[in-house]
Parts: structure tokens; sequence; C-alpha cells
């Protein structure tokens, strides 16, 4: 039976490659699986047991616009099927549909913020493998996942960060990563896809975090026209405690610049931060350095810092305030992985959506209660 209704979903999904064998006794279009999969966990299902009774639930709502022959799968299919479904494959297809019905690309000067986030509790001691870690990035200003890449069980975010950066589009954008990916080769693959970097500074560069600290202290002693420092000075009140925080920008200097080694280098931050506990009177202070291929314009690399924050408070926060996530389960590395991409795709589409005052876990109970409102945040453009 064709559906009654089109769907962008469907037809991203439906390019989907269905690695299971082709036979007659096939029940299920792998179609179906992924559409009730992906709503399923957008209205709070968490495991494969949830999304066969929520699909089950529903069944009526998903045959306006799915097949499903044989109705609903068992949750022991669905668990087969995003075992066996190719991530990046499932990524390409899902992402690609969220930025054609949201219209959501970074735009221009577009801070996105490259992270990692360890999921808890899928480490499985009996193929002797830890927790996987998944670095994300993130559009900061419109709150928008833009793709996801697991790190080896033998690696780290260090080699999994430029293949993360190679699936991008990141044209004009502002590309801010952790210390983790402070690498030479990091940066000049941002500048080869026409992007520029803020990247954290901190002693796993030990040369050249000791020029950027050495120089900032040369010039906060100058006075006058020969101090290259230009400042920007922020104070915000809230959740009991005040935090000033002091930023200097600087370009770099002719030592930093002169050995090439960091392609498009043209800037260093330094960030003098200070929180007061109101209650207590605790005071606690962080320095932090940053450089940059930024031109020295020192409140939009001040807006750079702060937005980075914006994956962690926006994002894996969410994820494991409102998803859960540090409490799943499963340890078929597949099967969690694409789990994990729909938690992220879904954080995307309920932060996007204005219908509602609320947030993210209020949002996510509401599509499941409401039909018209999980219509509305799978159909209609913003």
């Amino acid at each position: 039976m064709q559906p009654k209704e089109p769907s962008p979903l469907v037809t991203a999904l439906a390019a989907v490659p269905d690695p299971r064998r082709q036979c007659k006794n096939l029940r299920h279009p792998l179609v179906d699986v992924l559409v009730v999969g992906f709503c399923g966990v957008l209205c709070g299902c968490e495991d494969f047991v949830e999304l066969e009774t929520f699909g089950r639930t529903k069944e009526d709502f998903f045959r306006r616009f799915l097949e499903l022959p044989e109705g609903i799968p068992s949750h022991d299919t669905f668990r087969r099927v995003f075992q066996a479904v190719c991530p990046q494959a499932l990524q390409r297809c899902l992402i690609g549909w969220l930025q054609g019905v949201r219209q959501a690309a970074p735009a221009p000067g577009e801070v996105v913020a490259i992270d990692g986030k360890t999921l808890r509790r899928t480490f499985d001691r009996t193929q002797s493998l830890g927790a996987l870690h998944l670095v994300s990035a993130w559009a900061t200003a419109n709150g928008l996942t833009l793709g996801q890449v697991a790190v080896d069980a033998k690696s780290n975010e260090i080699t999994a960060i430029p293949q993360l950066i190679e699936l991008l589009d990141l044209k004009d954008c502002v590309v801010t990563i952790d210390a983790a990916g402070c690498q030479k080769e990091i940066a000049a693959q941002i500048v080869a896809k026409e992007a520029d970097y803020v990247l954290a500074l901190k002693e796993n560069q030990p040369t050249l975090y000791e020029q950027v600290s050495d120089y900032f202290l040369e010039q906060l002693d100058k006075e006058g026209p020969h101090r290259k420092l230009r400042h920007h000075r922020e104070v915000a009140e809230g959740h009991g405690r005040s935090e000033t925080r002091e930023t200097f920008v600087a370009p770099a200097s002719k030592e930093m610049v002169a050995s090439g080694a960091w392609l498009g280098l043209a800037t260093v931050v330094l960030v003098i931060r200070r929180c007061v506990e109101h209650a207590t009177g605790k005071t606690s202070d962080e320095v932090r350095y940053f450089i940059s291929s930024l031109p020295a314009k020192v409140r939009r690399l001040a807006r750079a810092v702060r937005q980075h924050w914006g994956i962690e408070n926006g994002l894996h926060w969410v994820l494991d305030v409102a998803f859960n996530e540090d409490r799943m389960r499963q340890r078929d590395r597949n099967g969690i992985e694409n789990l994990a991409l729909l938690n992220r795709l879904a954080v995307s589409v309920l932060r996007q959506d204005k219908t509602i005052k609320a947030g993210v876990k209020c949002k996510r109970k509401a599509a499941g209660w409401d039909d018209n409102y999980l219509l509305h945040l799978l159909f209609d453009s913003q």
C-alpha cells in the first residue's frame, strides 16, 4: 500500500541502504523501522522495547504515511535493524532532511563547536570495550547537530576530530575546539575548509603554550602605545553567584607565526574568569589561553569562546537530563551509535521549535501526547 501522505522524512530515510539480506520473508521495509524509531526517540522512547510499544500505540498515525505491511516491528526487529544499519549512511540522510526541512545550515560567521561526550554505561567488559565516546559538531546559534563520529576503541579524539571535520561544510564558519583538538594538522584542515578556528591551548602543546603565556605577561606589563592588547570585560549574575570574565586579545607574535607550523594563526587570546559565590563568599579563578585565525576583534573572539560552551549546555547537558543518555546500556557499537544520533537530532528538532514555550523534556512529552504537534515537528519548515 502506498503512503497516503507525502513525507520528506520518509523520502530521506528511504535512501538509507538496507543491510539485510533481501528475501521473500523480509517482513518490514527498512524505512518503516527507521521512521518509527526516530519518531519514538523524539517522543521519549529510550530503548527498543519502548519503541515497539510506542509504535503499536501510534499505529494508525504511522499508517498515514508508512506502508507497514506487517504492522509495527517487534523490539527484536528494531534492535537488529539499528545494529545493522550503517551509522554514516543514517547520519547523512537524517542531517540532510533536518537541514532541508528546518533550513538550519550554519550561516557565515556562525560558531560550530566540536566536542566529545562519553556514554558512560555502554562499556562491554566481555569484549574488553570501554564506554562509547562520540565527537559531535554543534551549530551554536540555531542549536543544530551537524554530525558525529565515534572514537575508535583503540584511538582518541585527535583521530576522530579530523574525520568529523571532513564530513562538514564549514565555509566561513568559526570552528571552536577544546585543548584535545589543538593540533597543527587540525588547524590546517579547518583553514583548508575555508573556515576560521578558535582552539583552546594547554600544556599539551608545551612550546606554543609557553610562548603565548610569556607573551601575555610581557604585554600586560607594558603601557601606552607599545601595548598591543585589546580588552573586553563582562559581568554576569545568576544561580547565586557573580562571574567576571576579562578577555585580552593580541596579534600573534612574529615568533609564533614565523615557523609556519600553525597555518592561519593570527591572534592569541587570554581569558581570566573569576566566580564569587554569594552565600559563602568563596572565590575561584581560572586562566585560559586560545589561539585563533580570526583578526584581533576582542568582542567577536570573546563571544566565540563563550559560545563554545553551547555544546555542553545546549546538547550534552540536555542529552543527560532530558534523554537519560548516560543510563543507556546498549552494548552493540552500531546500535548505540545510531540511537545516539537519533538523540542528537531529536534535540535539534525540539530546540528549534518555538511554538511551545517549554524545555526540551516537556516538548518531548508533548510530541508523544499530541499527534498534531508531532506532525508539526516532522514536516513543518520554520
